[in-house]
């Protein structure tokens, strides 16, 4: 039988500011990215998040960023691969204390947002994001975009990685994801987002967003939780998987 896990960033608000549904999100998923203060969280957020992720029996996950919470750590940086290696051990790092503080066990890291693509692209900041994850506990998963050289560097470090899809992004031809300031970046319709996972799932590939088949692995599919209807969409969207006959699990 097929199977998928279905991830979902959380634990984004900060402050007085809420963002996302966390609570209704993880009745729908098997994995939870959660920020670790540097992109989006706080202490108290991270600490809830962890606890309520917990609770549901949803796999933990640190979701490291960018220092950037102006821009939700969207904007690139020109950061060092040290620099990287220490920004992801501290997120890491803080994250996992509140696991443990709630007698939870942190399962896997996935980078966020720029930080995310640019080790996609980049070697040596993917090789110093898979040392970070691998000295730090090298029975952890890492995410990564499908194909990417960030997953590359984890299975030369000794990590476990999972090949990530996303069901609410369009792509190019080079397997990388349409850029949020290009036009047709993000997909909007619920009923195409399904049917693209479905199909990456099912037969390893995607229409890139000027029509060319992308070949790519899908061992997890993302779901931002800070989108309009992203409960409602993680809940149908896992209906129909397994109507399709795809078990939806977390990755092992």
């Amino acid at each position: 039988m097929l199977e998928v896990d279905l991830n979902c960033d959380m634990g984004e608000s900060f402050g007085a500011y809420i963002i996302g549904a966390d609570e209704a999100l993880l009745a729908a998923v098997t994995s939870a990215n959660i920020a670790c203060g540097f992109h989006a969280g706080d202490p108290g957020v991270m600490r809830k998040a962890v606890r309520a992720a917990i609770a549901a029996g949803v796999s933990v996950g640190a979701h490291p960023g960018l220092p950037d919470l102006t821009g939700f750590g969207r904007r690139n940086m020109d950061i060092s691969p040290e620099e990287a290696f220490d920004l992801v051990t501290y997120q890491i790092g803080a994250l996992d204390a509140f696991v443990r503080q709630e007698d939870g066990r942190l399962h896997h890291v996935k980078p966020h947002g720029a930080l995310y693509n640019m080790a996609a692209a980049s070697r040596p900041l993917a090789d110093a994001i898979a040392a970070a994850v691998s000295r730090f506990d090298p029975s952890l998963v890492l995410y990564g975009l499908s194909g990417s050289e960030l997953l590359a560097a984890g299975r030369k470090a000794g990590l476990t990685t999972a090949s990530e899809v996303f069901a609410d992004r369009t792509y190019q031809r080079d397997g990388s994801l349409t850029p949020r300031r290009q036009p047709g970046a993000v997909i909007t319709d619920m009923e195409q987002s399904i049917r693209q996972v479905i199909r990456m799932v099912k037969e390893g590939n995607v229409l890139s967003l000027d029509g060319a088949e992308v070949p790519l692995k899908a061992d997890t599919v993302c779901i931002h939780g800070d989108g309009a209807g992203a409960a409602a969409f993680a809940a149908e969207l896992g209906r129909r998987l397994k109507a399709e006959g795809i078990e939806v699990k977390a990755k092992r």
